[in-house]
Parts: C-alpha cells; sequence; structure tokens
C-alpha cells in the first residue's frame, strides 16, 4: 500500500478554539487537552498561552512534556514571561531550568527577584548546568558572554577522531545542535574547528590535529557587543561562532537563533526610537507605560512647534503684507522634514553596517553635499514651476518659494548627515536623529530660513 505524506496545515487560533480549551481547563480534561494539542508546534502552543490567564496558562504547560514546555517559555516575550513564571514555585522552575541551554536559562533567571533566582540555582539537581549559569550572570545581555551558551562539543587535539566520536557522544547529549567540534590543547586554549564530515570521512586511527582546520576560525571575545557578533556571523556566513577569553581560552559558543533574537529586539528598539517611544513596551502593556513611553516626545514635539509659531508671529507684518507667502508654510516644513528623515536614515543605516569600509567623515559630508545640490536644485525649480501657475506670474514670489526650498532641502540633508554622526560618537543611539526630533528641528530652521528670505527680497 502506498504510503501517504500528511502535512499538517499552519495552525491559526480561533476564538472557538480557544473557549474550547478554556472549557476543557477548567473541567480539567487532561486526556481531550492533550488531544487537542499533540499536534500542535511548540510555537503555536505559544500562541495559545498568550490568550489565557496565569492558572490556566499553567496548567496547559504541566501538561506538556518537560522539554517542550522548557522550549515554549524559553521563547515567551520577556514582559509575558515574567508575569507567567509568577504562577510558579522555585522548585517547578527549576525543572525547566534544568533542561533550557545555558544562556536561555540565564535570561529566565535574570527576570526572577534575588530570592527567587538564587532558590533555583541552589535547588538545580544538574551542577554542571549551575556552574554554567553562575558563570553567565555576570556579563552584560548584550555582549558575546552574555548572549553565548556554555553548551558545546569539544576535543583534545592530541586525541584520535574514534575518541572523538566517542566525545561526540557523550557531550552531544547536553548539546541541542551540533555545528562543528571546537579543537582545544592542554590548556583549553581554542585551535580551531573540525566539521562533522571530516570526522565520518576520516581513516581509522587518524588523529585530531591532522584533520582540524586551523587556519578557518573565527572567534569572538566575551566583552565583544553583540553588533560586531552579528556582524562577523552574518559576513562569514556562521551558523554559530566560539566564543574565547581574553587569552584565547574557549568558554561557549553563539548560534545563529540568538543573534537573530539579539537583532530583532534591537530592530525594534530603533523603530520605537525613530517613532518617538522612549521605551521598550507592547501593544499589550499598561495603559500607563504606554503613555508614559510616548508623552516625552509628544510634549517636546509640542514645544518645537511653538518654537516655530513663534519664528512666525515675529513675521506676521510681513505676512499682513504678502498674505500669498502664507501658502507656502507647509510646503517648507514638509519637505525639510521629509528630506532631513532621508538623510538621517541612510547615515543610520551605514553606522549599522559595519562590514563594509569605513568613510571618513569628509567624504560623507562631500556626497552628501553633491546629492542635496542635485534635490535642491531640481527642487526648485519644480516650486518656481508650480509657483507660477499658482500665483498666475508672480515672479519674485516664484523666485522667492524656490530660493527658500532650495535653501532648506541643503540645510535639512546636512542636519540630517551630521546629527546621527554626532550622536553616535556621544554614544547616543542615532536613531533618534529619524524620528521627532529631526523633523521638529527641521521645522524650526526651515521656516526660520523661508522668512528671512522672504523678508529681504520681499
Amino acid at each position: 500500500m502506498e504510503e501517504i505524506n500528511v502535512q499538517h496545515l499552519p495552525f491559526e487560533l480561533t476564538k472557538e478554539f480557544l473557549e474550547e480549551i478554556r472549557q476543557l481547563i477548567t473541567d480539567q480534561a487532561k486526556d481531550e487537552i492533550i488531544a487537542k494539542i499533540e499536534d500542535l508546534f511548540p510555537a503555536d502552543i505559544t500562541s495559545i498561552l498568550y490568550e489565557l490567564n496565569g492558572e490556566e496558562s499553567k496548567y496547559l504547560v504541566q501538561l506538556l512534556d518537560t522539554k517542550i514546555a522548557a522550549a515554549i517559555i524559553s521563547a515567551l516575550d520577556t514582559d509575558d514571561r515574567k508575569k507567567f513564571l509568577k504562577n510558579f514555585t522555585s522548585k517547578e522552575i527549576s525543572e525547566y531550568i534544568n533542561i533550557v541551554d545555558s544562556d536561555d536559562a540565564v535570561d529566565i533567571l535574570n527576570e526572577q527577584p534575588v530570592r527567587i533566582r538564587e532558590e533555583v540555582i541552589a535547588l538545580l539537581k544538574d551542577r554542571e548546568q549551575a556552574r554554567f549559569i553562575i558563570d553567565l550572570m555576570h556579563y552584560d545581555e548584550d555582549c558575546a558572554g552574555g548572549l553565548m551558551q556554555k553548551e558545546l562539543v569539544k576535543i583534545n587535539v592530541t586525541q584520535t577522531v574514534t575518541e572523538c566520536v566517542e566525545e561526540i557522544r557523550r557531550q552531544a547529549e547536553d548539546v541541542e545542535k551540533v555545528f562543528s567540534v571546537y579543537v582545544v590543547d592542554d590548556d583549553g586554549l581554542l585551535l580551531g574547528t573540525v566539521s562533522l564530515k571530516k570526522i565520518i570521512l576520516a581513516k581509522r586511527g587518524s588523529k585530531i590535529q591532522d584533520v582540524y582546520e586551523a587556519d578557518e576560525i573565527v572567534s569572538v571575545q566575551t566583552y565583544s557587543t553583540g553588533e560586531e557578533v552579528a556582524d562577523l556571523m552574518q559576513k562569514y556566513d556562521l551558523e554559530a561562532i566560539p566564543v574565547v577569553n581574553i587569552q584565547g581560552r574557549l568558554l561557549g559558543r553563539i548560534t545563529i537563533d540568538d543573534v537573530v533574537d539579539f537583532i530583532t529586539e534591537s530592530a525594534q528598539e530603533d523603530i520605537q526610537v525613530m517613532a518617538g517611544i522612549s521605551e521598550d513596551v507592547e501593544e499589550d502593556d499598561s495603559v500607563w507605560l504606554l503613555v508614559r513611553s510616548r508623552l516625552p516626545w509628544l510634549i517636546g514635539g509640542m514645544v518645537g512647534s511653538f518654537l516655530a509659531a513663534k519664528i512666525i508671529d515675529r513675521f506676521d507684518d510681513t505676512i499682513a503684507i504678502l498674505p500669498a507667502i502664507s501658502a507656502f508654510i507647509p510646503l517648507i516644513g514638509s519637505t525639510g522634514g521629509n528630506v532631513g528623515i532621508q538623510s538621517s536614515s541612510l547615515i543610520v543605516q551605514s553606522l549599522a553596517d559595519k562590514s563594509g569600509l569605513d568613510t571618513t567623515l569628509w567624504k560623507r559630508l562631500q556626497k552628501v553635499f553633491v546629492v542635496a545640490l542635485i534635490n535642491a536644485l531640481i527642487a526648485a525649480i519644480f516650486a518656481f514651476g508650480c509657483s507660477m501657475l499658482i500665483d498666475s506670474g508672480e515672479i519674485m514670489l516664484s523666485i522667492t518659494v524656490s530660493l527658500s526650498l532650495f535653501a532648506v532641502v541643503m540645510l535639512a540633508s546636512l542636519m540630517g548627515t551630521v546629527t546621527p554622526l554626532v550622536l553616535n560618537q556621544l554614544k547616543i543611539n542615532p536613531a533618534v536623529a529619524s524620528g521627532p526630533f529631526i523633523t521638529t528641528t527641521n521645522d524650526i530652521l526651515g521656516y526660520g530660513v523661508y522668512f528671512m528670505i522672504v523678508y529681504f527680497l520681499l
């Protein structure tokens, strides 16, 4: 009989399914719940947990296999995980910490109160895991030491391939993914790597020193930043990268999934900063937290708008004499803001990409000047033509508008380029320059330039 390959359709959480799960939890119908979720992926079960309250989610998780439950807890968002684990005792938490990778275990424990953290470490049955966790806890979470996990497969350079295979079998029990085997000397110094393919194809009796790759090893030190780790792994297309101390001793490894998580979190932070959100928040956070995260930039933007209004007010007499100039105020403001955001976004992107050649400030400014000059000339000519059509041949007004737009585009390009570079030198997230800050600043400068040109020409 021909075997039929059944492919599961992507799981979609519906209101009916969720209500059914809730009712089964209320009835404590264990067998029915297991039957409902046993074919789901951990990520699908996670989406269900997000919709349940604390007691419901705890009941559901405790029905799962411990390894699956541990993987789900590791994958939860930080805020949700903190709320979720409040329903668990230290002993219950320790059962999951025993299983997860050491880097994930540290992330989970660092979110807990000190008392819970110390109780969980003391209750761990796997004392090697406890040592790993204690070793990792003193590293900052965004450096290589904080991103690495202690679980890896390593072999001494003096051993044979046969001994290496046995060592892999022994060590791999604690390692979820084996990408390669790290080769060390008697002092634990990292010498290189040997691929699983080479180990399999090696002749019987061969020694590791004859087959390992010494020249192709790429590693990072514990103090390397997360950005540096991500750049190296992207540049060399690595699935894992070893972490060494300043003496070159192998301490752990960073896998691609941890780097992807770091990049995602960093991108989310930059997006929020660019949108004028000052804290790391999510849609389901409390109202007060959402208000607090947005209010500072709203107030800052309002202050900038009041300053821009004050500039316009100072030229009230000019507007009274020439009312037509007020029609072009939105053009000046929006064009300056758009140009500033375009320029700053490109600079922020270049600062984030460390893989290319470093460009000096002078070369950057030269290129920005040429691009700004071309854009400013085209925008000025376009504005001149549109103004002539709108105002029926008022040539002096059209010249004033086009000159103002030219000056605003040049100034906004300069501001959009210099601001993120200065912020980067001051160790402030340059993404700030791609949001309300640059828009508000360009409004103020743009209106000032416009009315000064109007005042001198008209």
